[in-house]
């Protein structure tokens, strides 16, 4: 029974990363063409997950949220997906699906800085040469941006900018509201947390998305709204908290390597992006600068 368990969590771990691996390429697709704003999209992406957890949360046990826990995911919505997701749709236009992925793998380095900070807890050196290490790579990434005589077109300092806010929001979510993710199951905390980002996002998407005409969008471009809401929101948002109750989190953070990998492969064999040295350089730099950082925490 705990092989399979196990097994299970594996799986999950590998379906969700690989779902993110695409939805890069599905969102900068999908934003590209600028028919939907990225606060558009962000509303449509809570109220249909927000509503798929809802439905499912009725053939669950109630479970019922403590008054007091009502303002802290409230402020978990607004760190942990609002401004989350929205800077990642903001800046998927102005960056390419290797700079995406290159910068949303930072994650452990903020989360180590994070610890220090709140937790107290110890730099090592280790620690600070795989930051280091990591920082070598995103200034060599940046200085080596460029459009090359492809017709791709490289990431701008300002989608960058905002890869950069993503990554570090989602890391202080995960930081911060640790103790409230972990008092509720996955569906009651999800069900709040869409709930309250599609409330604070309606106010200024709400003429947009009720009065757009959405016969004008391409088929292929509503098959592509669709995949982010179904499998890269609720799905995904699902299978990571069952990955993360029954295997370690060392092997749920290897697991976060496959988004990257996809995304690179699809954006290089579909023309959106191409595969340069420099490219490889930097990649190499931040991954390995993340694993050192990644297993030294494990040690600590």
């Amino acid at each position: 029974m705990k092989d399979r368990n196990t097994l299970s969590g594996h799986i999950a771990c590998f379906t969700a990363y690989a779902i993110f691996g695409v939805n890069i390429i599905v969102c900068k697709d999908l934003t590209s063409g600028h028919l939907i704003s990225p606060i558009a999209i962000f509303t449509l992406r809570s109220l249909g997950a927000g509503l798929m957890f809802w439905i499912l949360s009725l053939f669950l046990p109630y479970e019922k949220v403590e008054k007091q826990d009502y303002l802290k995911i409230l402020a978990a919505a607004f760190l942990g997906y609002f401004v989350t997701q929205l800077t990642f749709l903001m800046a998927i236009p102005d960056v390419t699906p290797m700079h995406c992925s290159i910068i949303s793998s930072m994650s452990p380095i903020y989360t180590m800085f994070i610890a220090a900070i709140v937790l107290k807890e110890p730099l090592s050196w280790q620690k600070a040469g795989g930051v280091a290490l990591s920082l070598c790579g995103i200034l060599f990434l940046i200085l080596n941006n460029a459009s090359g005589s492809s017709g791709i077109t490289e990431s701008t300092l300002s989608g960058i900018s905002l890869m950069f806010l993503n990554s570090l929001s989602f890391s202080l979510y995960l930081g911060i509201f640790k103790p409230v993710i972990a008092k509720y199951s996955v569906v009651t905390f999800m069900k709040w947390i869409f709930l309250f980002s599609a409330l604070m996002s309606l106010p200024l998407s709400f003429r947009e998305v009720f009065s757009f005409g959405w016969t004008q969008i391409p088929t292929e471009q509503m098959w592509e709204l669709g995949y982010l809401i179904v499998f890269a929101t609720f799905m995904s948002y699902f299978l990571i908290p069952f990955g993360q109750k029954r295997i370690r989190p060392t092997l749920v953070s290897m697991y976060s390597y496959i988004q990257p990998i996809i995304a690179t492969v699809i954006s290089v064999i579909i023309g959106m992006d191409m595969l340069t040295w420099q490219k490889v350089l930097a990649a190499a730099l931040v991954f390995g600068g993340v694993i050192v950082v990644s297993r030294s925490r494990s040690k600590s």
